[in-house]
Order: C-alpha cells, then sequence, then structure tokens
C-alpha cells in the first residue's frame, strides 16, 4: 500500500498542472451539489414560512387538552422526534380589559376589549413563524418590558415605536415599551402582544410554563406527515392534543409544489455535479493510456495500476470535496444574501441562514469521492486488460470507430426511449425519460463528431485556407471523437438547464399571466387580506354588493363565496382514503361571466356554467389539482358532505382561475352553497362599469362604501395584473439565478478540459512547431477546435433543453396545472450566444499555453 501511496504521490506532483485541473473539476463538481443543496432547503423553508405564515398556520399546534400550562421539558421533546425540522414553545394568554380601558372615554364604543399576550424566545419563534417587521425591530432574546404589536393595533391607541403600552397583568399595571410594528393583522381575532417568554410568564404569574408548542415539519408527504404526528403524540405522552396543518388543507397543495420545484433543481444539482467529476477525470484517466502501459511494461500488475488509479483518485476527492464543501457554502451564503431584498420586496419571504444538515453533508462526501473513484477506475480496468505493447501503441482508428459505433447505439436506444416515455402520459416514465434522453445525447454525440466537424469545419477550413489551421482543428476532432465529445458534453448540460428552465419561465409566466387576464380581468376587484386561504377572511353580506350594483356609473358585479366541505367519494387516486377536505367556492354563473372567466381543461364554458345556473342541479366545476387528486373526468359523481347531510354533484368541467389554480378547488353556484352549507357571505368582489362611464366620478362613491368594510381592499384590474407580472418576474428572476448557479460551473468545466485537451497534445503540438507552425497558427487552431467543439454542445445542448423544458410543463399538467409549452425563443438565442461566446472564451487560457509551448520541451514530453 505504501508502494501505491508513494507512486500516486510521485505523479500527482510531477504533473502539478493536470492535477489541479483534474483537482478543479472535483471543487466544481462538490460546489455545485453543496452550494446548492444548502440553498434550496432554505429557499423552502422562507417559502413555507410565508405561506404559514399568511394563513396563521403551522404544521402542528400541540396543547394540553385541558388548556394549562406545562413544562418547556415538552417543546424539547417535541424538537427530539424524527421529522421535527423547527419548534418553539410559547405562553398565549387572553387577556380582557376593562371597559374604556384603552381609550378612557366612556361616550366612545369600546374597538377593542381583549389583547392576546404572546410569550416566545424570539429566536425559536421566528424558525416556526414568520414575523416581517414593518418599522422599527423585532425582539431579542435580552429585552425587558418590550412589546412588538401590529399597526392595526398602533393605529387603534394612537402609538407609535417608542411609545408604552399599558396594561393590566397579574403583577398589577406593566408598561411594555413597543420597539417594532408587524403589518395589520389579516384574520380575525384579538389583536395579539408579542413580548419575551420570560416576561409573559412574569406577567400572567405562570413562572416556567408555557401553553403551546408549534411546530413544522421536514416533509410534504402525506404519509409520513401522519407519521410524524404519531410520533409526536407518543412522545409527549396522554393529554396533550396536535391540530394545525392537515395533509389535506388548502395550503397543502402550494407547499407539496414548492418542494416538488426544490427538489427538481436539487436532482439537477447532483447529476451536474457527478457529471463534471465523473467527465473530467474519465477524460484524464483515458488519456493516460500510455502512461499505464509504460508502467505494465516494467512490470506493474493489473492491480497495482487499479490501486494506483484509486488512490490518485482518493487524494484528488479528498482534497477537491473539502475545498469544495467550504466554497460551496459561501456560495449558497452568496445567493441567499443576494437574493433576499428581492424576496422581501416582491415575495415577502425572509430567508433565514444556510440549512446544512447532517445528510447534505454526507451525501456530498460520499458523491465528491465516489464520483471521482468510478470515473477513474472504470477507464483504469479497462486499461489494465491492454497488453503493454499495444497499450504503447497508438490507438488505432479502427478501434476508435468500433468503440464509437458501440456508444453510438446504446446512446440511440436511449434517445428513443426517451421520447416514447414522452408518449406514456406517466409523470414517472417521463422523468426517466427526461434522464434517459440526456445520457443518450452523452453517449451518440462521439458518432456525430466526424460528420459536424466536417460539415461546419469546411467553413473553418475556407476562413482560414492560408494558414491551414482549420484542416487541423478539424482534424483533431475527428481523429480523437470520444475525447471531443467528452469535452462538447460539459457545454452541453449547461445549455440543456438553461434552455429548459427558460422553456418553463416562458410557459408558466405565459400561462398564468393569460389567467390572471381571464380570471381577475375585471375594471375592480375588492380584495380580502389573504388570497385564496379563503377561510382566514371576514367576508361581507350580500348587502355590500348590492350597495356596489346602485353606484351610477357600475355596471356588473359579481362576487366569491367560500366554505370548506370534504369528498366523500371518490377517493384520492393515492389510495389515501377519503375525506378529503376541499376548498368550495360558490358563484353566480351569470355574474361572474360577466367580469371573469376560467381557463378550461375539459367541458366548455356555456355547457357548464349553463348547468351551475339550472335550478334544483348539483352541478360542480373542479379546478385542475383537485381533478388530478382524485382522477376525475366529466361525467362524473362526486359525494360532498355537506351541512345537509351527504348531497351528490355532477361533474361538469375541469377548469382553473388564477386565485386558486394551485389550491385543491371547485366551483358550485351560490344557491347550492347557500342551501348545502349555510354561506352567503361574500369573500370577494369583482366589479366592471357601465359603458362610457367615468372612473374617476365612480372610484369616490366605490371608496366610500368600502370604508364600512375595512377588511376589503379596492384594487383595479390593470394595477392589480401588473402588480402580478411583477410577481411573476421577481419569482423566475430567483430562478435565473439558480439555473446560473448549475450552469455556470458546466460551461466553466469546459476551459477545464480544454486545458486538459492541450497538456495531453503537449507532445504533438511540439510536433506541429518543429515542422514550421508559428505560434499564431496554433493558438489559431485551439480556437477554432474549441469553437467546433462549443458549437456541438450548443446544438446538442438546445437539443436537451427543448425536451427537458418540454418534460417540465408536462409534469406540471399531470399534476394538475395545465400550461401550454411555450417554445424559449429568447431562451435559445441566449443559450447559443453563451455557448459559442464561452467556448471561445475558455479556449483563449489554453491556446495561449499550446502557442507558448518549448518545442524542445514539448517534443521530450512524456
Amino acid at each position: 500500500m505504501n508502494f501505491h501511496f508513494s507512486l500516486a504521490a510521485r505523479y500527482l506532483f510531477g504533473r502539478k498542472l493536470r492535477t489541479f485541473l483534474t483537482t478543479v473539476a472535483v471543487v466544481f463538481g462538490v460546489l455545485v451539489i453543496f452550494g446548492m443543496n444548502i440553498l434550496l432547503p432554505t429557499m423552502l423553508q422562507a417559502f413555507q414560512s410565508s405561506l404559514m405564515a399568511a394563513a396563521d398556520q403551522v404544521d402542528a399546534s400541540l396543547a394540553r387538552t385541558t388548556g394549562e400550562g406545562f413544562s418547556p421539558d415538552v417543546a424539547a421533546r417535541v424538537a427530539g422526534v424524527e421529522g421535527v425540522r423547527v419548534s418553539a414553545g410559547f405562553l398565549i394568554r387572553n387577556l380582557n380589559l376593562p371597559a374604556d380601558y384603552l381609550d378612557h372615554d366612556p361616550a366612545r364604543s369600546d374597538t377593542i376589549g381583549a389583547l392576546t399576550l404572546v410569550g416566545l424566545e424570539p429566536e425559536a419563534a421566528r424558525t416556526v413563524r414568520s414575523y416581517p417587521v414593518a418599522e422599527g425591530r423585532f425582539l431579542q432574546g435580552g429585552d425587558t418590558q418590550a412589546a412588538v404589536v401590529t399597526r392595526s393595533l398602533a393605529q387603534a391607541l394612537g402609538l407609535g415605536v417608542g411609545d408604552a403600552l399599558v396594561l393590566p397583568t397579574a403583577a398589577g399595571e406593566a408598561g411594555l415599551t413597543i420597539v417594532g410594528l408587524l403589518p395589520e393583522r389579516k384574520i380575525p381575532g384579538n389583536e395579539e402582544v408579542l413580548l419575551t417568554l420570560a416576561d409573559a410568564q412574569r406577567l400572567v404569574a405562570q413562572p416556567g410554563l408555557i401553553n403551546r408548542v408549534e411546530a413544522n415539519y421536514a416533509t410534504a408527504d402525506v404519509a409520513r406527515r401522519a407519521e410524524i404526528q404519531a410520533s409526536l403524540l407518543a412522545a409527549v405522552g396522554p393529554g396533550y392534543a396536535v391540530g394545525g396543518l392537515g395533509s389535506g388543507a388548502d395550503l397543502f397543495a402550494s407547499l407539496k409544489l414548492g418542494q416538488a420545484a426544490m427538489n427538481l433543481f436539487g436532482f439537477l444539482a447532483l447529476f451536474m455535479g457527478a457529471f463534471i467529476i465523473f467527465n473530467t477525470f474519465r477524460t484524464v484517466v483515458a488519456e493516460r493510456r500510455r502512461d499505464i502501459g509504460l508502467l505494465r511494461a516494467v512490470g506493474a500488475s493489473r492491480r497495482t495500476i487499479i490501486g494506483l488509479i484509486l488512490i490518485e483518485g482518493l487524494l484528488q476527492g479528498i482534497v477537491g470535496t473539502a475545498v469544495g464543501m467550504g466554497l460551496g457554502y459561501l456560495l449558497g451564503l452568496g445567493v441567499i444574501r443576494a437574493m433576499g431584498p428581492i424576496g422581501q420586496e416582491y415575495l415577502h419571504l425572509n430567508f433565514g441562514d444556510p440549512v446544512v444538515s447532517p445528510a447534505l453533508v454526507v451525501m456530498t462526501i460520499v458523491l465528491g469521492l465516489g464520483a471521482t473513484l468510478l470515473a477513474g477506475l472504470l477507464p483504469a480496468v479497462s486499461a489494465s486488460r491492454v497488453t503493454p505493447l499495444e497499450a504503447l501503441r497508438p490507438t488505432a482508428a479502427t478501434a476508435v470507430r468500433q468503440a464509437v459505433g458501440v456508444g453510438a447505439i446504446v446512446g440511440g436506444v436511449m434517445v428513443l426511449l426517451g421520447v416514447l416515455a414522452l408518449l406514456t402520459g406517466n409523470i414517472a416514465f417521463t422523468g426517466l425519460g427526461g434522464l434517459l434522453f440526456l445520457i443518450g445525447l452523452v453517449l451518440v454525440t462521439p458518432a456525430l463528431v466526424g460528420p459536424f466537424a466536417r460539415t461546419f469545419g469546411a467553413l473553418a477550413v475556407l476562413a482560414f485556407a492560408r494558414q491551414g489551421t482549420g484542416v487541423l482543428a478539424q482534424g483533431n476532432l475527428t481523429r480523437q471523437p470520444s475525447r471531443a465529445a467528452v469535452t462538447a458534453s460539459a457545454t452541453m448540460i449547461g445549455l440543456a438547464i438553461i434552455v429548459a428552465v427558460g422553456g418553463v419561465a416562458t410557459s408558466l409566466t405565459g400561462g398564468f399571466l393569460a389567467m390572471v387576464r381571464s380570471s381577475l380581468g375585471s375594471d375592480y376587484l375588492f380584495l380580502p387580506p389573504a388570497i385564496a386561504v379563503w377561510g382566514n377572511n371576514v367576508g361581507a353580506g350580500p348587502e355590500l354588493a348590492e350597495r356596489l350594483r346602485a353606484v351610477d356609473g357600475v355596471g356588473a358585479v359579481s362576487t366569491l363565496r367560500y366554505a370548506a366541505a370534504r369528498v366523500l367519494e371518490p377517493a384520492p387516486v393515492s389510495g389515501k382514503g377519503a375525506g378529503a377536505p376541499l376548498s368550495l367556492l360558490g358563484i353566480d354563473p351569470v355574474l361572474y361571466q360577466a367580469v371573469a372567466g376560467m381557463v378550461f381543461e375539459a367541458g366548455t364554458p356555456e355547457a357548464a356554467f349553463g348547468a351551475l345556473g339550472q335550478p334544483g342541479a348539483r352541478a360542480i366545476i373542479a379546478n385542475g389539482p383537485f381533478a388530478a387528486a382524485l382522477g376525475l373526468r366529466v361525467g362524473d359523481e362526486l359525494l360532498l358532505e355537506t351541512a345537509a347531510g351527504p348531497q351528490r354533484y355532477s361533474l361538469v368541467a375541469i377548469a382553473n382561475d388564477y386565485l386558486n389554480a394551485k389550491i385543491v378547488t371547485a366551483y358550485i353556484s351560490q344557491d347550492n352553497l347557500a342551501a348545502d352549507y349555510n354561506k352567503t357571505e361574500d369573500v370577494m368582489l369583482q366589479l366592471n362599469l357601465a359603458p362610457g362611464a367615468n372612473a374617476a366620478q365612480v372610484e369616490p362613491a366605490l371608496l366610500a362604501i368600502l370604508a364600512d368594510y375595512p377588511q376589503f381592499k379596492m384594487a383595479s384590474g390593470d394595477d392589480y395584473y401588473e402588480e402580478n407580472k411583477q410577481l411573476f418576474d421577481a419569482t423566475f428572476a430567483m430562478f435565473y439565478v439558480l439555473v446560473a448557479v448549475l450552469a455556470l460551473p458546466s460551461l466553466i468545466a469546459l476551459l477545464n478540459t480544454l486545458a486538459i485537451g492541450v497538456i495531453e497534445r503537449t507532445r504533438e503540438i511540439g510536433m506541429l512547431r518543429a515542422v514550421g507552425a508559428t505560434q499564431s497558427q496554433v493558438r489559431r487552431m485551439v480556437l477554432v477546435e474549441a469553437l467546433l467543439l462549443a458549437g456541438l454542445g450548443t446544438a446538442f445542448g438546445l437539443l436537451g433543453g427543448l425536451y427537458l423544458g418540454y418534460v417540465m410543463v408536462q409534469g406540471l399538467s399531470f399534476g394538475g396545472f395545465s400550461v401550454d409549452y411555450s417554445f424559449p425563443l429568447a431562451g435559445l438565442v441566449v443559450a447559443v450566444a453563451v455557448g459559442l461566446l464561452f467556448g471561445v472564451a475558455a479556449a483563449l487560457l489554453p491556446a495561449r499555453q499550446a502557442a507558448r509551448l518549448e518545442i524542445v520541451r514539448a517534443l521530450r514530453y512524456e
């Protein structure tokens, strides 16, 4: 073993540049894996916290069945349950106030008769809930007699940051200094006063106690969440109950969608990182065929050769993995900090510290070392089987052609299977087909190097006819197609990701903005505080809509009403059982069509809205996620649990609107909603002006009416469209950052493989210089060769990217988010420019290095 280490160390130190370049490949691969998989959980955690905070939800809220306090040790037991991502303990007490206590004015009606004191540990609490501070600051661990309140409470009391809030407590009147303001409270209930846990325990005479533990889970899988909740109850013992976000609640679909998107990027990061390591190291080992032949000629055994390669790979893998993890952490931290302002301004996401899990550390080490060892093992085993005499000879052209032919056949079969997978309509097969398609392109590339080089190389031959460098570049590619294919594949993978995400972004933006225009294209919208989380909003009675209709210049007014329902039949296609929660919206079929619309996947608007409007008929329109979850088709019967008992509804269409595109939702008539669920409360209104009406004259009257209903905010349809467009732009700006993180290292890998190629051809370049080639000719030869390689990689990158983008959009459709694929023309133009320009830029350093080789030293190389 000492002999192997000694030999490996001599080789590595004797060829420092080659060792550096191959180690850099490991660094970049690990950087992508570690950096992306730090960044993605951090983004997912922010998304989950923001989304659930908007609905005032957490995954689990644990309390005693009696409501009394308990020891903080219970919170520690909750935190120790496997699958609980974060948890925090709270002490929450309602505080009823004496009459006129806050305003001290008997002549005025009390607007605030009770408050809720919330004692918390600031750092722990912010891991389970989002507390966006609008003014001032949030609580800190060392604060005493400090409070954070909402703006709505501060305005009602005429207070601001720095003012004192005096409250009656068990310890007598307590003065709390307001240090921060949160946005207005969005859900019904008492206004909250946040203070440190120690202060709350003192003020309500509950020293050392809490009365609630809130927790968020680390998974969106329904079955796994049920297991975590069972484990949680087992850990705390009898006498406790758990409430929180149910597995089929409205928000759950959004959480699963966000997690699916992050998992996709995580998979691409793993594939990209392993590919960079494997590709580069395989190239280096394959190019050492002559070295291995020399070792075999002086008596080295096959085991010695394999052991040597593995030890070299292990040493480079250890160094590269360690450096890559450090740089990956800095990358993740830097991207999080850079995206923080965008996330807060447009998406209301507060990114925390980078999330580094032990599983990620182990996985990164395994992949960093495993991919390196595997990349070296395969060609080493192949080379060790070659006799010393055969290894010392130049590689025969026939052997190259034979290897290329086998690879092309296998690659062609994979490409065909990938295309056929699209036709199955199965998301699992489609995803596997995307992977097969990419691998197939990598394998088939060597067979196409020759035709590609001859076709496009002819242009280089004409451009550089006098110097002859075009002929040399073309010959270099066709003589070693495997080496050319390996280099081009680095560009291919990077550009494929750019084009794929560009296609998804174009499709989603176009599809959802069209849906915004269709479903929210009215002149004015009367919006509740929390869009789509309808159950947490306080609406208005029918009289609000009637008052709006009475305003001169107002045309049609349509309203949405909400009820929580459960589906008794059919059961979800997952087989998890019936009883799935359903967000049910009531519409007036005639008025709704006058101000809004839906995007229909199955059925027609005329038939669907006509069926909803038939007296006595129970018709229902399902949105895409609902239909996908239950495998519904037009004509199916659904049994819903209602206040009047189970009722059967007939499915007349599958259609989506923008507000409920990612929520399990169905639409029925408002008459049926009133009859079956006793709900007549309008949670959102849409209004169109009458033809010829002057908006400037109508708006003051609308705002005057709305003053009696402060839970609604009036917005024009055009303004709301632009606001959502900015939201989409900001969202995809963040995804483009992720794409850059994925694609840039693969493009840099092109520089790496080109530099390695120049090193391996040192002797060949020396011979060219010896027979009269000038430095400019050598430099131009390498540049032309790089341009041809970049062109090959770009061509296949565009093809692979279009396929992957289509697969991603189809995957959304399988999940119920029907979006038409939009051809990403802008993405293609950017990808072509990036591929070709970066290919040339990557060749500048190797070309300069090749041109400056000393002839005698180059001829003596190895």
